[in-house]
């Protein structure tokens, strides 16, 4: 340590042959070269070569981009990777290099070295970049195409009719053009990254007695000890827990039924189509998992319901203890999801039975897991008029 001692003191000690010019210009000059040395090491990172430098980029995503008008064009224009994943001002730019780190923290632990592993990864990846686009107004695309240098009249009048629209908002490109230089994750399954990267993973201890929420659709099973699915549990419902063995739990699901062949469908409330769970025949059938109680007939379809209570196991995991985190995740994602196209509708304009119908005309265009479908969803049921005391 001595010699870092020695060190200090001579930084410390006045000079007594240098003037304050000297000093002063030296100073300067190391900056300029440290200042140059800096950016040039920046920038080296920024060049194509740096980005598929490592077998993982390489073999999938660059493969990718070759296959697009993104790399092969009329224009001979070209987009490579720094084009679009590093921000062209030098504060985003410096910034966006800090979160590189995750890159390589992945690259040093090849978290997608295979292309199995990359396939896997590929949602929660191209949901980053996604939130990383949308945060920036697609600043990274804008840097290329501009709203006030689109021709109009060379559009097909559905194009004119969309894009003019974006513009009018400034919009981010990402809301409506993704999948255009990269393959799309497979929407359909998968298991809704952002919406759990909001939520959370769940309660990590429930209590005996205690009201939980589903934060994903989650399988039923008949006991804790069996693999035989039992049913499914949908997102946002109700569940209060009975029992706790290892990783399974015991839960009751109160709601209705349709009296309506084995009645394995159960419904939120009397006479609305918003599911809370769906059983198996089997388990539907099976002794002591329904109790049945009160009957009612639907004045308006004539069908007879009966108020229900379900007894059946699930697994301890994705079980929130309050309701509001789910639908402010649904109501923010359907305000920026479903406002690509049009205006959306109001929660609370249409009825919890009409709102299935309306919804699902709405996803076919956009992408979303069918996880986030079934919230949003049930969000708009359970904010319609139904629930909601207005005049519509």
């Amino acid at each position: 340590m001595r010699w870092l001692v020695n060190i200090w003191k001579t930084l410390n000690k006045p000079t007594q042959y240098l003037t304050l010019g000297t000093v002063s210009i030296t100073a300067f000059i190391m900056g300029i070269v440290f200042w140059g040395g800096f950016n040039t090491a920046l920038e080296a990172t920024n060049t194509e070569e740096f980005c598929i430098g490592c077998h993982s980029m390489e073999s999938k995503p660059y493969q990718e981009l070759q296959e697009t008008v993104h790399w092969s064009n009329h224009s001979g224009v070209r987009a490579t990777c720094p084009d679009c994943h590093v921000p062209h001002s030098w504060g985003r730019k410096v910034a966006r290099k800090i979160e590189a780190s995750h890159d390589v923290w992945g690259w040093v632990f090849q978290t997608v070295n295979t292309s199995e592993k990359f396939e896997d990864k590929r949602l929660e990846m191209a949901s980053r970049e996604w939130k990383r686009f949308e945060r920036d107004d697609s600043l990274a695309c804008k840097n290329c195409h501009n709203y006030d240098s689109m021709k109009w009249d060379t559009m097909s009048k559905l194009a004119q009719k969309q894009m003019k629209r974006a513009a009018k908002k400034d919009q981010s490109c990402v809301d409506c053009h993704k999948g255009i230089a990269h393959k799309l994750p497979d929407m359909g399954t998968a298991r809704a990254p952002e919406l759990i990267a909001e939520v959370g993973l769940g309660i990590s201890s429930l209590k005996v007695g205690g009201s939980y929420f589903a934060s994903l659709t989650k399988p039923l099973f008949f006991n804790e000890n069996t693999d035989v699915e039992a049913g499914m549990l949908n997102v946002a419902t109700k569940v209060n827990v009975l029992e706790n063995k290892l990783n399974r739990t015991k839960i009751s699901i109160a709601g209705w039924r349709k009296k309506i062949g084995a009645g394995r469908v159960i419904y939120y409330d009397f006479g609305i189509n918003m599911l809370s769970a769906q059983l198996t025949k089997d388990a539907a059938l099976e002794e002591g998992v329904i109790s049945g109680y009160e009957e009612k007939e639907d004045p308006l379809t004539g069908l007879k319901w009966q108020r229900v209570e379900v007894v059946i196991w699930t697994e301890n995991d994705y079980l929130l203890d309050e309701i509001q985190p789910l639908w402010d995740y649904a109501k923010t994602t359907y305000s920026s999801s479903c406002s690509v196209c049009h205006t959306q509708p109001e929660e609370a304009h249409f009825d919890a039975n009409t709102w299935p119908g309306m919804f699902q005309g709405m996803i076919a265009f956009v992408n979303m897991d069918q996880d986030t479908q079934a919230l949003i969803q049930k969000y708009l049921q359970k904010h319609s008029s139904t629930f909601v005391k207005a005049d519509h």
